[in-house]
């Protein structure tokens, strides 16, 4: 059965079909939350409430064979609310005194992995392009629908983000 068709019955209301579409993407799904959260617990979180999300709107799915993408999208803002309320707990921290350095850039020994340092020297916008091409399976058409950008620009600024991550982790 294809996605487009588990989509329809999905939509139709067939949990079986819906809990398919979750099996197909689940893992990249995850691994995409991680990398880009950092931790396992908020990544957990994260592709949950995507899940649910996703469940609950499912309907509004107008392209069945848009559903991976549509599905990340839905993950990537997710990641970024996570992301924001991080911020709002470091600051109410206020971790510059908590370490006596500059909260900006510090990453504490041992929390993060080789690839997580490296991807941390990435911009915003490079990280996204880089998990969702590595973890995320999508190439540079599928990114540039998802991020607006040309697919030349895509594959551009990919391969420069690549390329960096590579030199950081020799």
């Amino acid at each position: 059965m294809t996605v487009k068709e588990l989509v329809k019955l999905a939509q139709q209301g067939n949990e079986d079909a819906f809990c398919t579409l979750y099996d197909i993407h689940k893992d990249r799904l995850y691994r995409y939350a991680f990398y880009r959260l950092g931790n396992a617990e908020d990544a957990q979180d994260a592709v949950s409430d995507t899940v649910l999300s996703a469940y609950t709107d499912i309907g509004k799915l107008n392209n069945g064979n848009a559903f991976s993408g549509w599905i990340f999208r839905i993950l990537s803002r997710k990641c970024a609310k996570y992301i924001d309320e991080q911020v709002k707990r470091r600051e109410s921290v206020d971790i510059e005194s908590a370490y006596n350095i500059k909260a900006e850039g510090y990453i504490p020994d041992g929390t993060l992995t080789d690839v997580q340092r490296a991807l941390k020297l990435l911009s915003e916008e490079d990280r996204e392009l880089v998990l969702l091409s590595v973890v995320g399976g999508f190439d540079s058409r599928e990114l540039s629908k998802l991020t607006g950008m040309k697919a030349g620009t895509v594959r551009s600024r990919l391969s420069r983000a690549l390329a960096k991550m590579r030199e950081a982790l020799e």
